[in-house]
Parts: structure tokens; C-alpha cells; sequence
């Protein structure tokens, strides 16, 4: 997910962990060129990587188009291959 502020980036990882819908959110700057309503925009905006169980997708999903600022949040879920049996223990105790 994408935000377009770093105090809207940890607005939404405090949230996100606190309520347990993520054991951790790593947030990024990144530079991201795309087109909204027929305009070609070139943005500075902050990465956010939601580390979470698929079993809380949903759940996350409307948290997040709650709080986010964007009509369309970027809300995507891309699968965990592989993982230390540790941390994938650790994610999986932090999360409801």
C-alpha cells in the first residue's frame, strides 16, 4: 500500500499493528508514476509492506480504506513462498 505522507504512513502502521490486523508495517519513500482520472501523475509517496495472516485480509482491507486519505488505496495481497519457521511463528502470534 501506498500513502501520500509519512505522518499518514505511520497513521496507518500504528493502527494497523496496534489493533493486531499486522504484526509489522516497514514503511518506505518511493517515487510512483501512474494515471489518475485521465492525468499523468509522478509522486512522492511512502511504501508501506503490512506483514499480516490472509486470514485477516478483509478485516484489513476496510480498516484501511477507513482511515486512508486516497479514494483508492492501493490494498493488494502478495503470498509469503517461504519463511523462517520462526518468524512465521512470531507473525502469526502478533495478529488476531
Amino acid at each position: 500500500m501506498t500513502a501520500s505522507s509519512e505522518a499518514e504512513a505511520q497513521h496507518l502502521a500504528q493502527a494497523l499493528v496496534t489493533e493486531q490486523l499486522a504484526a509489522c508495517v516497514n514503511i518506505l519513500p518511493v517515487r510512483s508514476v501512474y494515471t489518475w482520472q485521465g492525468e499523468l501523475c509522478d509522486d512522492g509517496e511512502y511504501q508501506l509492506l503490512i506483514k499480516t495472516d490472509l486470514a485477516c485480509f478483509e478485516t484489513l482491507a476496510a480498516r484501511v480504506t477507513a482511515l486512508h486519505s486516497y479514494d483508492v488505496p492501493e490494498i493488494i495481497a502478495l503470498p509469503i513462498v517461504q519463511g523462517s519457521p520462526a518468524y512465521l511463528s512470531w507473525l502469526g502470534q502478533q495478529v488476531k
